[in-house]
């Protein structure tokens, strides 16, 4: 609202466009995945997209066209949904056998310590050095999960169980 003040209903407008593209991106990026079985690829490319996302909602928010704000939102929201089945599967591929169950419950575990933890700190950038700041470090956060995922061994457990013959 700093950049776009009197538009309070645009900012739960674009709340909405987010769940809604998340949605979407989901649904997306699982059907990529059902088709290419390329888990880690799958999984890394959704992230980088995550993080440009970031980018570019970062340094087009001040703009002074809220359609821009709708739109890059939209694109942010669809990448960063859209990470979460194709992170789940990832870590079930990566933990067989163990049951998904366990993969699954572990990683929203972590998601909300996270999420806690980058809210509070989200928060406090916001509040003391402004949007700039605040978005430029949960981007570069992004580029470390990114790289993180890039050094992961693609160990397709499951996959090799389930198809023994190459």
């Amino acid at each position: 609202l700093t950049h776009y003040p009197g538009h309070e209903v645009d900012a739960g407008r674009i709340g909405v466009c987010i769940v809604f593209a998340g949605m979407l991106g989901s649904v997306a990026c699982g059907i990529v995945l059902d088709k290419t079985h390329r888990f880690k690829e799958t999984t890394l490319a959704v992230y980088i997209f995550t993080m440009i996302g970031m980018w570019i909602y970062t340094f087009t928010l001040s703009v002074g066209h809220i359609a821009v704000v709708y739109v890059t939102s939209s694109l942010l929201g669809f990448f960063m949904t859209g990470y979460l089945p194709v992170g789940f599967e990832f870590a079930a591929e990566l933990t067989y056998p163990e049951p998904e169950g366990t993969s699954t419950g572990l990683l929203n575990a972590a998601a909300q310590v996270f999420g806690i933890t980058f809210t509070m700190l989200y928060s406090e950038l916001l509040n003391t050095n402004g949007d700039i700041v605040a978005n430029v470090t949960m981007a570069v956060m992004l580029l470390v999960g990114s790289i993180v995922t890039a050094v992961i061994r693609s160990d397709l457990r499951r996959q090799a169980a389930q198809n023994p013959n190459p």
